[in-house]
């Protein structure tokens, strides 16, 4: 985990949207967010970018967990529910893998296990560094 903390602590994004490393493991990740003021809509609700940022960072830490670069080639989001307070967990799981391609899920739930929303990504993956 010591190299995919290294590579969380480099997105400055992720961390201005206090979105917190939970654990990382092959082909997996949880992160978290405390719902503040400043991810709120016009409605009072979590706004959806800050919803997709949150699985957005599950989804990079996943997709490079194996040390091979991947960058982001394609991503969706379904919103379910919507989030008021508490914390929002956002669960990464890679589905397929290839040399090239890689597809994640991700799940982001609230506080009582609910799920708000459904995110899925594909990944280019880079040659692995020399």
């Amino acid at each position: 985990m010591d190299t995919l903390t290294g590579f969380f602590d480099q997105d400055l994004y992720a961390r201005f949207n206090g979105i917190t490393l939970v654990e990382t493991g092959q082909g997996t990740a949880k992160v978290s967010m405390q719902i503040r003021d400043q991810h709120r809509n016009s409605h009072g609700t979590v706004h959806g970018g800050a919803i997709f940022t949150l699985a957005d960072t599950a989804f990079a830490l996943a997709s490079n967990s194996e040390g091979i670069p991947a960058a982001a080639i394609n991503a969706s989001i379904t919103y379910m529910k919507a989030a008021r307070e508490g914390h929002l967990h956002a669960t990464a799981e890679e589905f397929a893998q290839n040399p090239k391609l890689a597809t994640y899920t991700v799940t982001v739930t609230d506080d009582a296990g609910d799920r708000i929303a459904l995110f899925q990504g594909m990944v280019y993956r880079k040659r692995a560094a020399r």
